[in-house]
């Protein structure tokens, strides 16, 4: 005769362990989605962190296009925040949105080259980690503000400064750039030649704009005290004269920052037009259905 206790508690344990083999298929399943700081990169001991926004219908079964945000601070300061809203925003339209950290003056003591060399180490662990991300190789978008706009564009446009620890092999351009009032001048009396120097030759997006690059919506307030109107001006023209396309969207009497979330009328114009950019280029599907807030 069976002992009605013991087959209870044989019961109980295996459902134990059904329940937990379930849950482990469940994590094991949605990894990337239940882990939102992704380590990218280690330097000595600075550990540097991709935050992921997957959009709130997300499909293990599928992939989808990706963009990726560097925030402003002249390579000196800030921090990934700087792009939340814009991420939040994004994901509810279907992309897979990730801020990145990068080693800045402040939080690292290091130069403008540094951030370089995260932002490309941050995009190639993108493309290198597609399957595991869900997400499209060759639908990876490149954006940022001021510094951040200069990391995204650099990293589709200049070869030297890549982190000897990375897979050359692997690329890391971006598929289309989106640019809030990048500082894509180096040069001289362009923005941080005191800084960069001669190497602004290779470091200065506006210096080495070749054919293949991507493309392009640019953001600029006809007041930046940073980025002159005839610079991108000039840059869009070159960008078209290799048959890249370049759209330079200008905001009457507006500064350095205008398109940041506390500028909110300005922040929901340049999102709408970014969306309408994404739209055409393949990025998103027609009509958003998503409140900007």
């Amino acid at each position: 005769m069976i002992n009605e206790h013991r087959f209870n508690g044989l019961r109980f344990y295996n459902g134990k362990i059904a329940c937990w083999l379930f849950l482990l298929f469940m994590i094991l399943s949605n990894d990337v989605v239940a882990q939102n700081e992704i380590l990218y990169k280690e330097v000595d001991t600075t550990k540097l962190y991709l935050e992921a926004h997957y959009p709130p219908s997300w499909d293990s079964t599928r992939t989808y296009p990706a963009i990726i945000f560097f925030f402003g601070g002249g390579w000196n300061g800030g921090d990934r925040s700087h792009f939340k809203h814009h991420a939040n925003y994004f994901s509810k339209r279907g992309l897979v949105c990730f801020l990145a950290d990068y080693r800045t003056k402040q939080n690292s003591g290091t130069t403008p080259f540094e951030s370089l060399k995260d932002a490309k180490s941050a995009i190639r662990y993108l493309r290198k980690n597609t399957r595991a991300l869900h997400i499209d190789p060759n639908k990876i978008i490149g954006s940022g503000g001021s510094a951040g706009g200069h990391l995204a564009a650099a990293a589709a446009m200049i070869e030297e400064f890549n982190d000897a620890s990375d897979d050359l092999s692997v690329s890391c351009k971006p598929n289309a750039l989106v640019l809030y009032n990048p500082v894509i001048d180096n040069g001289p009396g362009g923005y941080g030649y005191e800084r960069i120097g001669d190497q602004y030759k290779d470091f200065s997006p506006l210096h080495n704009i070749r054919p293949g690059a991507p493309p392009t919506i640019f953001f600029l307030g006809t007041r930046d005290s940073l980025v002159p109107v005839e610079t991108a001006e000039y840059y869009c023209m070159v960008m078209k004269a290799i048959s890249s396309p370049c759209t330079l969207h200008l905001y009457e009497g507006q500064g350095h920052g205008f398109f940041n979330y506390r500028n909110f009328d300005y922040y929901k114009l340049t999102v709408e037009e970014t969306d309408h950019f994404l739209q055409v280029n393949g990025y998103l599907t027609n009509q958003p259905q998503v409140m900007i807030e």
